[in-house]
């Protein structure tokens, strides 16, 4: 057959190893669909029920990989709809690269049907996503397109999305012969599914005459972000771990990338975390950050202790606060070069400790409570779970008390907190990781009833392809977050934000026969129920009942709180 440019593009993304491209049909975009067919289904067309959740699935698939996630969609709508979250992938720096369909270049400015050219008055696409992106660019010419999609990969491998903009006239147009030859030749893309290429590792020489000075005098702690995970430097982070003796805790959205349980473990950091950590701070010689920038939602309640610190970091960007910082886009490669300027240390004996929930007000109204039911969840998880949290008062819960399972996966998205995030995510990477190399895995989204009303009928995208997933919403009739936010700041007055009683449970099983599907509303009967949810082959669904007015383990929460009571 002839050698469109669709075909070209979903060849590269097949040579890469990526198994699915993630997206949602329509005019202007229906050649890349009629290509992945031609290609025998390598990658998988994985249709979604709605562009944010497909740019969601290429985020987890590639959060979950260590590689990059492809999103497809058309223009006008479609295409508008991948804002969300790709805006996630681009604070959270994952690769992820959107293929969007537009009108044939013939009608541009002329009143075509989702014109997004600029021209005539129409929304400007390119200058909508450059905001939003690595890189961003309009293909016109097949004879450009390679170099266009070398850029726009190399551009989302740096962290983040890369776009292209490809009118439908343009999909359908022949490569050149040249192209051809090259991309069958010697010269064809290798593997993302491979270790990504490694930047030359910095060499941060003061870091570690830091650290070797903070050693001799006392106690090295170290915070670890979500970089380590896309670096996939886990095991170098241990090992720095070990070498220094030190405590460590973990950013809100790093909770996988050092063992819940090993040694000198002290919990989570932030507006979500464990007054160990902030123990641990008060008593240190020096604070190393690894792979964060220590936004808010990771340093809240940890500034006084730090301002008394020398705070030292090594990642992709200088830290939020001030900091001897080296610059690195190999967190594996630069904690080699640290473990060999540092030297070995002492074996360690420390290990990790029973973390101290945070003092939260007793609820009073119905259904089950926040702590009980996450702690329930930690013991019916399976080995190796995948846990996707969406945001609110769920997921801080499930930040401040779930403990990730081993060669478990954890992803919370605080790059914008959009709700209905874990639905997509989760399925992305239940496609990734249910043929990875350490065996299956399940995974697990935990997520409120009102992420479900937004997102939740991605639910069918994991019934149609079988995903070993199981979808725990905790119900309480109401954006629970929003609700303690006006008791807390608007005195209580009035609420926006609770709702009339829906019955999940029943309305799922009675849409998709065959999902195991339960209610739990007494704690009882949750054990029962985890087990038998965790236990299916496939995709599952389990709604738990829960009090709107329970106020979860957020420290700001908290902090309000406790103004109050000492105000007269």
């Amino acid at each position: 057959m002839p050698d469109r440019v669709v075909d070209y593009l979903v060849r590269t993304v097949a040579d890469r190893g990526i198994t699915q491209i993630f997206g949602v049909d329509g005019a202007n975009i229906e050649d890349l669909y009629d290509a992945v067919f031609d290609a025998g289904g390598a990658p998988a067309g994985i249709v979604a029920k709605h562009e944010f959740s497909a740019a969601t699935m290429a985020d987890g698939y590639a959060r979950s990989t260590g590689g990059m996630g492809v999103v497809a969609a058309t223009s006008g709508g479609g295409a508008v709809n991948l804002v969300a979250g790709l805006a996630e992938s681009f604070t959270s720096r994952v690769p992820v690269l959107a293929l969007i369909g537009q009108p044939p270049t013939s009608l541009e400015g002329l009143g075509a049907f989702q014109d997004s050219s600029g021209m005539a008055e129409s929304i400007d696409a390119a200058a909508l996503f450059a905001t939003i992106s690595r890189y961003c660019a309009r293909v016109t010419d097949p004879a450009e397109l390679p170099a266009q999609l070398d850029a726009a990969i190399a551009a989302a491998r740096g962290g983040g999305p890369a776009v292209l903009l490809i009118p439908k006239d343009v999909q359908q147009q022949l490569m050149p012969d040249s192209v051809r030859a090259r991309q069958t030749g010697a010269d064809a893309v290798p593997s993302d599914r491979a270790q990504l290429d490694r930047a030359s590792p910095g060499y941060p020489h003061a870091i570690a005459t830091e650290l070797a000075g903070a050693r001799r005098t006392g106690k090295v702690v170290i915070i670890a972000g979500d970089q380590v995970a896309r670096d996939d430097a886990r095991d170098e982070l241990a090992e720095l771990v070990a070498a220094l003796d030190a405590t460590i805790g973990l950013a809100p959205d790093a909770k996988d990338v050092y063992s819940n349980t090993g040694p000198g473990y002290c919990g989570v950091a932030g507006s979500m975390g464990h007054a160990e950590l902030v123990e641990a701070l008060s008593a240190a010689s020096a604070c190393l950050l690894v792979g964060t920038r220590l936004p808010v939602t990771a340093r809240a309640g940890l500034e006084a202790a730090l301002a008394e610190l020398p705070v030292l970091s090594i990642g992709a960007h200088a830290p939020y606060l001030a900091a001897t910082h080296a610059t690195s886009t190999d967190l594996a490669g630069t904690i080699a070069t640290l473990l060999a300027d540092i030297g070995a240390g002492p074996a360690t004996s420390a290990r990790s400790t029973e973390l101290t929930p945070m003092a939260v007000p007793a609820a009073a109204g119905p259904g089950l409570r926040y702590r009980a039911v996450v702690e329930a969840i930690q013991r019916a998880l399976p080995d190796g779970a995948d846990i996707f949290a969406d945001a609110g008062n769920t997921g801080a819960s499930v930040v401040h008390y779930l403990r990730v399972p081993e060669r478990g996966r954890f992803t919370v998205a605080l790059g914008m907190g959009g709700m209905g995030y874990a639905f997509g995510a989760g399925i992305g990477s239940a496609f990734a990781r249910r043929a990875a190399p350490d065996g299956p895995h399940r995974t697990v989204v935990i997520a409120g009833d009102g992420s479900f009303f937004m997102h939740g009928m991605e639910i069918h995208t994991a019934i149609e392809h079988d995903l070993p997933i199981t979808f725990v919403v905790f119900n309480n009739n109401a954006h629970a977050m929003c609700v303690t936010r006006e008791q807390l700041y608007y005195r209580d007055r009035y609420s926006f934000n609770r709702f009339q009683p829906s019955h999940l449970g029943a309305g799922i099983a009675a849409m998709f026969p065959g999902l195991p599907a339960r209610t739990v509303s007494d704690a009882s009967r949750l054990s029962g129920a985890l087990d038998l949810s965790f236990a299916a082959a496939g995709p599952s669904f389990l709604e738990i009942l829960c009090d709107p007015d329970e106020v979860p383990p957020f420290l700001p929460f908290l902090s309000a709180l406790e103004s109050s009571r000492s105000t007269p």
